[in-house]
């Protein structure tokens, strides 16, 4: 049975910690970043938790359930990073543009978190908040119903792959990294016509772009197709199919 968390109230220590650091599940959380970027998702440990904050392991437990509580919370924490100080401008696309452009941000700037959480539900107080407002821009934009829970499914999905996509690429080590992007100079460019004609002439534009994160092109796509649900009909035509369910 899991332990039961303190109340938020409560969870302030009467004393500082021995090294005089008062705990709370900011701190916490930003250690746990911090720890993650050094070591990887093995090295996040309740006992190595407690020597960089200095106090015993058993103390995390009044401010999480465990270490998969403070998973979800660092995957909180970095959808508030990716939201403050954004605000709605009420046109849509530059909406979601933004929202998807901070997500992806917050996230391959922390790769290892990325890893640790791109695929998980928090249910937390940010994760909602995000979720409230691209359904918002959605819904006030004038997307019906159905075709806002697709857009916003296909928008935060892509979004959080492209996240996990690129901060595993980003987590691997520099030597790894470099060997992998040289094979589109190394390999792909060094293909003969004769065998492979669309990669060789393409080969150039290759070298340059795969490099570099799709995600912004994606994003770009996904906007231009969700764009055509508010277009009016043809005349003498009826609405545009939107292909199906929502499901």
């Amino acid at each position: 049975m899991p332990k039961p968390v303190v109340p938020e109230g409560k969870r302030r220590r009467r004393r500082p910690t021995r090294g005089g650091t008062v705990l709370s599940e900011r701190l916490i959380v930003a250690t746990a970043l911090r720890l993650l970027r050094a070591h990887g998702s093995a090295g996040l440990t309740a006992r190595r938790l407690g020597l960089a904050l200095d106090c015993d392991p058993s103390t995390l437990y009044r401010y999480f359930r465990g270490m998969d509580d403070l998973t979800l919370a660092i995957g909180d924490a970095l959808i508030g990073q990716a939201l403050a100080g954004w605000a709605p401008t009420g046109e849509w696309r530059t909406d979601l543009r933004a929202i998807g452009l901070r997500i992806h941000a917050a996230y391959v700037a922390h790769p290892q978190a990325a890893l640790l959480t791109a695929n998980r539900v928090t249910g937390r107080a940010q994760e909602l908040a995000a979720d409230e407002a691209i359904l918002d821009v959605l819904r006030t934009a004038g997307f019906p119903l159905p075709e806002t829970v697709r857009i916003y499914h296909a928008f935060i999905d892509q979004t959080l792959a492209f996240a996990a996509l690129d901060a595993a690429s980003l987590a691997l080590p520099q030597d790894s990294q470099r060997a992998d992007e040289a094979k589109w100079n190394s390999t792909y460019a060094r293909l003969p016509a004769t065998t492979h004609p669309r990669i060789a002439e393409a080969a150039p534009l290759l070298a340059k772009r795969m490099v570099t994160s799709a995600y912004p092109t994606a994003l770009e796509m996904l906007l231009a197709s969700a764009g055509r649900y508010l277009e009016p009909p043809p005349k003498g035509r009826g609405a545009v199919s939107t292909g199906g369910s929502a499901a």
